[in-house]
């Protein structure tokens, strides 16, 4: 075999770096807080940037929101303010669609990443893009946006919510419908309360809060699983929460798509399946709230998988869940797992 020529062996260098750049650029990284500072840690638990910011949240499309003298501003994943802490407060202040709604006193304006205001909306209240439209309040009515910020729907809604999978949930005579991105009824107003669309349904309620049911329909408005639940949530993982009683006294289970109850409803606290795994409890319910709450993890089939109980519920993101053991918080993975903890309280 020949030598390498010098050529080759730095153009191998070369390559092995920018490959180094970009697994670093993929590389998620999760925020944690230890006295009273919040820094990141990668999924090995190894932190990557110290703790040193009043605040910091998850990254979203490579930007992370943190706090800095009172003030919030972007981050990137080298842990350099690329974005100044100038904003007030965070509003859905992340990065969504390559714009985060960011407020300065009053007033607010959806910047790009570079930080460059490109739409000043006028409204009392500005919310995130998803899937190209963004919502604002506008006196008492919302409206919807385009990126160009251009009101592609005229401020006409009592309520309005984020676009989930090409539909929006409004309100209009005091019910519930879903609208396409050129405000285009496609389910009628018909439901005292719904939610919006995850994994192809919708889940909604017929009657008031305390005795409705609910069940959930599909993007043309047909009744997939009729409406028999005390209260039932969003799809995740292929399967949806559901309650079967009050919520004072009520049980929690699980359902598939079908509408079967594929796990039973046995839990005195639930929430959604993230991962595989989802965050459920046992613990004593006293007048509809958990006393001592103690939260484990189950798998799809049921299983209880992660035992040990965490002071607060906490969903699994990409691999970790932060929890809390008798005060003290910590990062786990999949199998229960502490791969990071912060410093005991004094």
């Amino acid at each position: 075999m020949k030598p390498l020529t010098l050529n080759i062996r730095l153009l191998l260098i070369i390559v092995g770096l920018l490959t180094q750049i970009t697994v670093k650029s993929q590389e998620t990284m999760y925020p944690f807080a230890d006295k009273g500072k919040y820094g990141y840690i990668n999924k090995t638990g190894k932190v990557v940037l110290q703790p040193q910011f009043e605040y910091a949240e998850k990254f979203y499309e490579g930007l992370a929101v943190v706090k800095l003298g009172g003030k919030r501003g972007f981050i990137d994943n080298t842990g350099k303010l690329v974005i100044p802490a100038q904003y007030d407060q965070k509003v859905d202040g992340y990065f969504s669609d390559g714009l985060a709604c960011v407020k300065q006193g009053a007033k607010f304006v959806y910047i790009d990443k570079t930080g460059k205001t490109v739409i000043e909306p006028k409204c009392e209240h500005a919310y995130k893009f998803s899937e190209g439209m963004a919502r604002l309040q506008v006196g008492l009515k919302f409206a919807y946006i385009d990126k160009t910020g251009n009101v592609v729907i005229q401020p006409q809604f009592e309520g309005g919510w984020d676009y989930k999978e090409g539909l929006a949930r409004v309100k209009k005579n005091g019910k519930w419908g879903f609208i396409d991105k050129s405000g285009k009824t496609v389910i009628d107003f018909k439901f005292d309360e719904a939610f919006e669309f995850s994994e192809g349904l919708a889940n909604f309620r017929l009657g008031d809060e305390k005795t409705g049911k609910w069940g959930y329909v599909d993007k043309t408005g047909k009744e997939i699983i009729p409406a028999q639940f005390d209260r039932a949530w969003t799809f995740s993982d292929g399967l949806a929460c559901i309650r079967i009683g009050d919520f004072k006294t009520g049980k929690f289970g699980y359902i598939d798509k079908s509408g079967k109850v594929v796990i039973n409803p046995v839990y005195t606290g639930a929430y959604f399946f993230n991962d595989g795994l989802a965050c459920i409890s046992t613990s004593p319910l006293v007048s509809g709230s958990l006393k001592d709450a103690k939260w484990q993890y189950i798998d799809k089939t049921g299983k209880l998988v992660i035992s040990r109980g965490s002071d607060y519920y906490a969903d699994f993101y990409k691999g970790l869940a932060y929890v809390s053991y008798a005060g003290v918080l910590s990062y786990i993975d999949k199998t229960g797992k502490v791969v990071w903890s912060a410093s005991a309280p004094k």
